[in-house]
């Protein structure tokens, strides 16, 4: 298959949410790791056309074969990740091919006015060193993180010269110990804060910031209390972006899993030292119909016999089956008592759901492949249609349908298009319902079947007939699958009858048992689990059914964002409108300052607290 079009339906199904994505190349080998606050954004713009990227980028490009993404709540976490990820697995190009002689770290120089920096050279006895690290971008991000909330020096200047403070002063990027703005021992309290925040002891940095706010207030030094009291909020958001990998203390494995018909994906996120250092992902065949104890059990057991390295505590969604006796065992393999625990609340609670998210997210990437890349299965399934239909010949081109809404609400329809048996997204289509009102899935099938093949008659009546809206849908399909059973299937062959296209092949496939129903046959056709047939209606079913979700969830989401804005005073559409367009979602307003804000056009200071308040 060509590997151009698995990267690009990759890209094209990658979530708008904070992440690293993974590179890999055609031996399977990691050679890239990189942050993205968009992923679908940042991953996409690699394979925009080779004409923009430098030289490096190219090469990288044209060794990528596969793409992997972590997703994680925020921008902070995805830096961190990146970080860890790189240093584990030292990927070609992130390292440059250096060793680590060449490699950077983070310096705290020495002197009466320590910086931070980042140096290529370790030297002992030459100031404090953390690292080395193997992307100086990234080392270059934390320098700037930590600029903005402990201000420090970044020049090399001799301070006893220097007469006037720089610009670095006015981007309020440093003190300016330069002129005497700041004290020597509130300097250093800076440099030693941005040392324990290295160190992951952020929650000690507020305490003490919190200690010095409540004595400049109480010697009604309001200026020195206001200042601190940002840099805690500042700080406080990146505690609360990381609060999964910093408040889960110690070494632990996270195991979650989500269910594929007869099979599992099990996702396992590895914590050590308060960190996510890595995950992995199996499937588990066979676990149709089994409890979740049991695949918890099964999967437990398969896992830890061959890994080599045991954490003391693991961390599942469900209780094993054989709990104690696995506990028993694995404590035997690691020297040390091994605990396997649901959690309850707390941070645990939302490490698990992170995992858990991330299985979600792997399946689809997952079941893209599975699209892309089973040729030989989708011919044997082509063929197999054919004898179970009794079409004269394998369907060729394929179109499916299903609904999305809730209770009726922004209720949307899907039209996804396989050729030959793989996904041809180039004709995938979508639909806003328009003319039903309520909940009723049988109207909403017959309201897309008729308004996909509305022009049928009318180019059999006239085959030379042209217009942008005939060559749209030109092409007929052979073959005509609709998620659901008997009554979808009514509805959407009423729709074929009155737009002339009844000829069309259609049938039903219902979730439920996998049944596969046609017009005027009362009894549903089984197929075995193993079939080859089966197996390409579920795949074209669930791409119809993943892409009618996704635009559903995009309305709901734009929805949700206008709802949020609208409801506060003294936003109408113009003000909205600029908002979303400089941050892009309610979130990023939302994770603004109020002075951000501020600077969009037509909003106020006064509106931006207000904004910031209500949000």
């Amino acid at each position: 298959m060509a590997i151009a079009q698995l990267l690009e339906e990759q890209v094209r199904c990658l979530p708008a949410a904070p992440g690293v994505y993974i590179y890999k190349d055609e031996k399977g080998r990691i050679i890239y790791v990189g942050k993205a606050v968009n992923l679908k954004n940042r991953v996409r713009s690699y394979f925009r056309g080779t004409g923009r990227l430098d030289e490096k980028t190219e090469m990288l490009v044209a060794e990528v074969r596969d793409l992997e993404y972590f997703v994680v709540p925020s921008e902070q976490d995805a830096l961190i990740l990146e970080l860890n990820l790189i240093k584990r697995h030292r990927p070609d190009y992130n390292i440059r091919l250096k060793d680590d002689k060449g490699l950077p770290y983070l310096r705290v120089t020495p002197g009466d006015w320590p910086k931070l920096e980042v140096t290529r050279r370790y030297v002992e006895g030459q100031g404090r060193y953390f690292g080395p690290f193997t992307d100086s971008r990234s080392v270059h991000a934390v320098v700037d993180l930590l600029r903005k909330i402990f201000p420090f020096r970044s020049c090399s200047l001799d301070l006893k010269k220097v007469k006037r403070s720089c610009l670095e002063y006015d981007m309020h990027r440093c003190p300016a110990p330069c002129n005497g703005r700041v004290a020597a021992e509130d300097y250093k309290r800076n440099i030693n804060q941005a040392v324990l925040f290295l160190e992951g002891r952020m929650e000690k940095v507020v305490r003490n910031l919190k200690s010095e706010m409540a004595a400049a207030s109480e010697n009604m030094e309001f200026e020195r209390a206001a200042e601190l009291r940002d840099r805690i909020r500042d700080i406080e958001q990146v505690i609360a972006a990381q609060r999964i990998a910093t408040k889960v203390k110690g070494e632990l494995d996270a195991v979650a899993y989500v269910q594929n018909g007869d099979e599992s994906f099990v996702m396992v996120f590895f914590v050590r030292g308060g960190k996510i250092i890595g995950r992995e992902h199996f499937f588990l065949r066979g676990t149709s119909g089994q409890p979740p104890s049991q695949v918890m059990s099964s999967f437990i057991g398969q896992f830890y016999s061959g890994s080599p390295h045991l954490p003391p505590l693991i961390l599942i969604e469900h209780d094993p089956e054989d709990k104690r006796v696995l506990e028993v065992w694995l404590s035997t393999k690691r020297g040390t008592k091994v605990e396997i625990v649901v959690p309850q609340r707390g941070p645990r609670v939302e490490l698990m759901q992170l995992v858990t998210e991330n299985a979600r997210k792997g399946l689809e990437q997952y079941k893209i492949k599975r699209l892309l890349t089973g040729a030989e299965d989708s011919r044997a399934g082509l063929e197999e249609l054919a004898k179970v239909l009794g079409l004269s010949k394998p369907p060729h081109r394929i179109e499916g349908y299903d609904i999305s809404n809730i209770q009726g609400t922004l209720a949307v329809g899907s039209m996804v298009v396989f050729t030959g048996g793989r996904p041809d997204s180039k004709n995938y289509r979508r639909f806003r319902i328009k003319m039903v009102p309520g909940a009723d899935d049988f109207a909403m099938v017959k309201e897309i079947i008729g308004r996909r093949f509305a022009h049928t008659k009318a180019r059999r009546e006239k085959p030379d007939l042209e217009g942008e809206a005939e060559a749209k849908w030109a092409a007929l399909p052979d073959l005509v699958l609709i998620d659901g059973g008997k009554g979808q299937i009514s509805a959407a062959v009423g729709a074929l009858r009155e737009k002339g296209a009844e000829s069309i092949p259609i049938i039903g496939l219902a979730k439920e048992r996998e049944e596969i129903f046609i017009p005027e046959h009362s009894a549903p056709i089984n197929l075995d689990e193993r079939s080859a047939a089966r197996r390409l209606l579920q795949r074209i079913r669930d791409e119809a059914h993943r892409f009618a979700l996704g635009y559903h969830t995009n309305l709901r989401q734009k929805s949700t964002i206008v709802s949020q804005l609208e409801a506060i005073p003294g936003i109408g559409p113009a003000r909205r409108r600029s908002l979303i367009k400089k941050f892009g979602s309610v979130h990023g307003v939302r994770s603004a300052t109020a002075d951000q804000i501020a600077e969009t056009q037509g909003i106020t200071p006064q509106l931006a607290r207000l904004i910031k308040e209500s949000l």
